[in-house]
């Protein structure tokens, strides 16, 4: 199912349900190791929590993004007294969907899920909605799958802000590139309708190239090192997250932040850090950790029984060096 189909995303967002987060909290991060592994956080008992047993199923923790996710999640278990058990995908549709499907065997009580992809773990989805095993979708949708309710920042909102930042930074006038996320994912599509929204404003800008690549740093460098060699007098580059804006920024060297200028988005440490080193000029933080929260404690308030908006909208705010 499509949230946002036929409109906006923007104006479908139910923004009774906001949840209103006002300051950047750039969390430690700790290295992960092993792949399509499983962590279990038993947080300490208090009111509320009871024996719920919850499965967050990220897509991938080799992105600093979802560790943030995650981390925001186990604490709000942590808080609730509920035993947490975390999967990684690593951004494997297949290995998503067994995990899923796995839920359904080891009793637990609901799933969080941030999903691979909107399409090719929706059978998995629908199993679990069969099995009448409630669901928690943060980040990315489902297409055609029933959740409880969809835990996201604005992505519409997301792409209108990098690409203001973008249009300042350049002084509103000049050729940019942009590096897509993955190709069908809601997500990049709302980012791309926020953006091209704020240039086509600007009348000075021109879009040269807009390339997916995959919200992957490698992905990011290999692509903008395409993109260059055919526009090398770009002068602004917006990606629709962090992880391809750290890769634009090692494809352009020492232009990075000197004559061509990179927005991305999500607010990682490594590119906070990228923002005081001078190499990226700006990122819209959608605060990670606060996303991980909400997840989890919707899930509780499903499992007591309440009713959710169909979308928990988590606020964003642009960062700069001078923010």
């Amino acid at each position: 199912m499509e949230l946002f189909k036929n409109t906006s995303a923007k104006e479908r967002l139910t923004r009774a349900a906001v949840t209103m987060v006002t300051a950047v909290a750039v969390l430690g991060v700790a290295a992960c190791g092993g792949g399509g592994g499983t962590d279990t956080v038993a947080g300490t008992p208090a009111d509320g929590g009871g024996d719920a047993r919850i499965l967050l199923a990220v897509s991938t923790l080799a992105n600093p993004f979802f560790i943030e996710m995650r981390d925001g999640a186990q604490e709000a278990a942590d808080a609730a007294g509920v035993e947490l058990v975390v999967v990684d995908a690593q951004d494997d549709p297949a290995t998503q969907s067994n995990q899923l499907a796995d839920a359904l065997s080891q009793n637990f009580d609901i799933v969080v899920l941030n999903a691979t992809d909107s399409e090719a773990v929706a059978p998995a989805v629908k199993r679990l909605n069969e099995a009448e095993v409630p669901v928690i979708l943060v980040d990315r949708e489902v297409n055609g799958a029933e959740a409880e309710t969809y835990v996201a920042s604005d992505n519409v909102e997301l792409g209108r802000l990098g690409g203001e930042a973008l249009v300042e930074a350049i002084g509103g006038e000049g050729k940019v590139a942009v590096l897509r996320g993955i190709s069908g994912l809601p997500s990049s599509n709302e980012r791309f309708e926020g953006f091209n929204t704020a240039v086509d404003a600007a009348e000075g800008v021109e879009v040269v190239a807009a390339q997916v690549a995959d919200y992957d740093r490698a992905r990011g460098l290999d692509v903008m090192s395409n993109i260059l060699q055919a526009n090398p007098d770009i002068v602004g580059v917006f990606a629709e997250n962090d992880e391809m804006a750290l890769g634009a920024i090692q494809a352009l060297g020492p232009r990075a932040g000197n004559d061509v200028f990179v927005v991305g988005i999500d607010g990682t440490p490594d590119a906070l850090a990228a923002i005081k080193e001078g190499t990226m000029y700006a990122t819209i933080a959608q605060q990670a950790g606060e996303l991980g929260k909400a997840g989890v404690d919707q899930a509780l308030a499903v499992l007591d029984g309440e009713d959710l908006p169909e979308t928990t909208v988590v606020d964003v705010k642009t960062v700069t060096a001078d923010s």
